[in-house]
């Protein structure tokens, strides 16, 4: 039987070899560590003085707030802004219908009469053709009778002391005011031929029995019963034409007499409005 010792010397005998390939693997290693190490400090230093770098560099960002994304800043680089152009302000030139002025474009008179929304217009920027010849309208006429019986029982006799007129009949009115007060007076308050609203047969120029001396008259409107259809022509269909300050869009001058047949509902509308039928109506 082998001694302790004996068994012991065996076993160290068979450990030295792995210990010593154990110790040339880890130099063999090691130098190969030192060895790339070498080669790569080398090999940056080469690049170093060539002015060159094997590294890729993060691109620099231009500073802005904290919270700024890098989305947000490349978007601010991608898009330039655009300088606003203000366009200049046009402003459109005042429109004056009244006296001649209104007439000037709109000389020659047309082979059908002008509708709007199915209201027939009259007015210095529409004429009528000459031979244009309705009559007095009977619906007006109806809308009257029913108006003068109400104003009756508040006290007030109206009367229609001028409706329908031909274009032969206003040309000869209108060369009369020409003749009286000249051409461009007469054009503030009467329509040449053609450009009445009493060829219409819709136009109704309104008094009061016995108080004659206001028909076609501003005083009209100061007087009681003047003052009473001026609130109350709406409810017949009736507007009044050419309310106060309003010549410049008219044509024509204040006339507190003259009515012009609309029918109630159109009517009302253009008197809750407060306006002419021209700036109802867009003409």
């Amino acid at each position: 039987m082998k001694s302790r010792q004996s068994l012991l010397k065996q076993k160290k005998q068979k450990k030295w070899p792995y210990i010593v390939g154990g110790s040339i693997a880890a130099l063999l290693i090691g130098a190969i560590v030192v060895w790339i190490g070498i080669n790569d400090w080398n090999i940056d230093k080469s690049m170093t003085a060539l002015g060159l770098s094997n590294q890729v560099e993060e691109p620099e960002l231009e500073q802005k707030g904290e919270n700024s994304t890098v989305d947000e800043l490349a978007g601010e680089k991608a898009v330039e802004e655009t300088p606003k152009v203000e366009k200049p302000v046009v402003e459109e030139p005042e429109i004056d219908m009244s006296g001649p002025k209104g007439y000037e474009g709109h000389e020659t008179l047309p082979t059908e009469p002008k509708y709007v929304d199915g209201v027939l217009i009259a007015s210095k920027k529409y004429p009528l053709p000459s031979t244009f010849a309705p009559g007095e309208s009977k619906e007006g006429r109806e809308a009257f009778e029913e108006m003068a019986a109400e104003a009756k029982l508040s006290g007030y006799e109206l009367v229609a002391f001028s409706t329908y007129r031909s274009f032969e009949y206003q040309t000869t009115l209108y060369e009369r005011y020409v003749s009286h007060d000249g051409q461009e007076a007469a054009d503030r308050y009467s329509a040449r031929p053609g450009f009445s609203e009493h060829q219409s047969g819709l136009a109704f120029d309104i008094g009061e029995k016995h108080f004659e001396q206001h028909f076609a008259r501003e005083s009209f409107g100061e007087t009681e019963a003047g003052k009473w259809i001026a609130v109350n022509a709406y409810k017949y269909g009736f507007i009044m034409r050419y309310p106060k300050d309003k010549e410049k869009i008219t044509g024509y001058m204040y006339e507190p007499w003259h009515f012009r047949y609309v029918g109630k509902q159109l009517a009302k509308e253009v008197f809750d409005a407060g306006t002419t039928l021209e700036e109802y109506l867009g003409i």
